[in-house]
């Protein structure tokens, strides 16, 4: 079943990779019209991955679509050197880390997820979405270099290399910034944490 699948996602991706080509060919013959074919295409995991950034959906809303729209006016700079959606998530992952730094999203304090997860961590109604929130906010209240690998890599679950390209960083700077991040939390949150659920580098 998982083999399956597998083949699924892998034909899916190649669809995906065509029918991006193609967009992008017609975009820059001067076709406007095909750009909607790639917005369509994206605009789910391209607001997730904002919600992932800042929390809110409205917010993530605005910023997939002004992602959206310096995509459209960087379509030339496509290079081809890789597949088009990783260059998207790039785009995209600058923008969203640069209007962070312009207007922080609203995150607590490590210390302060900590108290507040141990002032629930015995109660029975302690349900697995509210554990994941936590982790989620813990991540958020991580220093940025450290947050931005590890929402990728974990949240939006992207590789090593395509996280890289995202970051502009190089592959061993991704790795040796998940695994602080993976130490921030573990020191901080030992309680909330199980570190067999979270895949290594």
């Amino acid at each position: 079943m998982v083999a399956g699948w597998s083949y699924i996602a892998r034909k899916q991706q190649s669809v995906n990779a065509t029918e991006d080509l193609a967009n992008v060919e017609r975009v820059l013959a001067g076709d406007i019209a095909s750009f909607e074919g790639i917005v369509r295409r994206w605009q789910g995991p391209l607001v997730n991955m904002a919600y992932r950034f800042c929390n809110d959906r409205g917010r993530a809303e605005e910023m997939a679509q002004e992602a959206f729209l310096r995509v459209y006016r960087s379509l030339a700079s496509w290079r081809r050197d890789a597949a088009f959606s990783t260059w998207l998530f790039a785009v995209a992952a600058n923008l969203y880390r640069s209007e962070l730094k312009r207007i922080p999203a609203g995150n607590v304090a490590l210390d302060d997820v900590a108290e507040l997860m141990d002032k629930h961590s015995h109660a029975r109604d302690f349900e697995e979405h509210q554990r994941d929130r936590m982790i989620r906010k813990a991540v958020m209240a991580l220093p940025a270099k450290y947050r931005d690998a590890m929402i990728l890599y974990y949240f939006h679950e992207m590789d090593v290399p395509a996280a890289s390209k995202s970051l502009g960083v190089p592959e061993g700077t991704v790795k040796a910034r998940l695994f602080r991040g993976r130490e921030i939390l573990r020191s901080k949150l030992p309680q909330l944490l199980e570190v067999s659920r979270l895949k290594e580098a």
